[in-house]
């Protein structure tokens, strides 16, 4: 009886440890895939604002309210971009959402 109780358990946690792996290797997966839509989503966004003719965003600032052509980082943040100002966030979520106003 000694035996069959412990092939039992060897089964049953060989099965477990099994089904542990393979949702850890699924959620890894779909996070990978989550990161790589989000990248994809955020370059298109980047992409689609319109440009001068040496490649700088054409927006509107927030903060000081007049038309700018700006470089826009790979975070999505112009260059006059200033952390500490309401505005420029904003103007940040603006960017990254695809609403920033452009003339």
């Amino acid at each position: 009886m000694d035996d069959r109780l412990d092939r039992f358990l060897r089964v049953k946690l060989r099965k477990v440890g099994k089904k542990y792996a393979e949702t850890r290797q699924s959620a890894n997966r779909q996070i990978e895939e989550a990161k790589d839509a989000y990248r994809n989503a955020h370059d298109t966004v980047l992409a689609d604002l319109p440009r001068d003719e040496h490649g700088r965003a054409k927006i509107v600032c927030r903060r000081h309210v007049d038309r700018r052509a700006a470089p826009i980082d790979q975070e999505g943040r112009p260059k006059c971009f200033d952390p500490d100002h309401p505005a420029c966030e904003g103007c940040v979520e603006d960017i990254r959402e695809g609403t920033i106003e452009t003339w």
